[in-house]
């Protein structure tokens, strides 16, 4: 695999939902995803595309969050999308390490994310439980570790509080049950 990745702009969406669907298997991510780029309330964003010579494979997004009353400037990670074919090959990594290196260079201090726990650690997530910030929605106990959170710079999270306000459409209930 020759992978690559760059941002994704308006003429690339056909693409995109392309990815996210064939990558879940039905259209809601896909759907959220349309909304998300359209949602002032989600910018700043940041959408990448993975392509293994001409052919999108992956697809990653973050969308801008709030906590609480805090002045931290933070962004979420959802969704991540690789097509089946191109799974358990390295390009989710490749995407998330790509997006979390650009996020760091615009200033965003901290990344969340609601996902596997031993999928996401390994790209540089750890639980949120230890500290006080909540999810948009609360998280069963027995889910508690997939709410991640990445550190970019060095802000100590031990001094923030609150909850994690998302974007509008990520805000929907929907998207924070199994």
């Amino acid at each position: 695999m020759n992978i690559s990745i760059r941002k994704t702009s308006a003429s690339d969406l056909s693409e995109i939902m392309r990815v996210e669907e064939e990558a879940f298997g039905y259209p809601k991510e896909a759907n959220l995803v349309r909304a998300l780029l359209n949602d002032q309330t989600a910018e700043p964003g940041l959408s990448l595309l993975a392509f293994d010579g001409d052919e999108a494979i992956g697809h990653i997004m973050f969308t801008a969050v709030k906590i609480g009353g805090n002045d931290i400037v933070a962004s979420i990670l959802a969704p991540l999308a690789v097509v089946p074919k191109s799974q358990k090959k390295g390009v989710g990594g490749k995407l998330i390490n790509a997006g979390v290196d650009l996020l760091r260079e615009a200033g965003v201090s901290i990344v969340f994310v609601l996902g596997h726990p031993t999928y996401y650690p390994k790209y540089g997530f750890a639980p949120v439980h230890p500290h006080a910030i909540n999810a948009p929605y609360p998280i069963p106990e027995e889910y508690r570790d997939a709410w991640m959170m990445q550190i970019l710079d060095d802000t100590a999270p031990e001094t923030i509080s609150g909850t994690v306000v998302v974007s509008d459409q990520l805000g929907k209930p929907e998207h924070w049950r199994e």
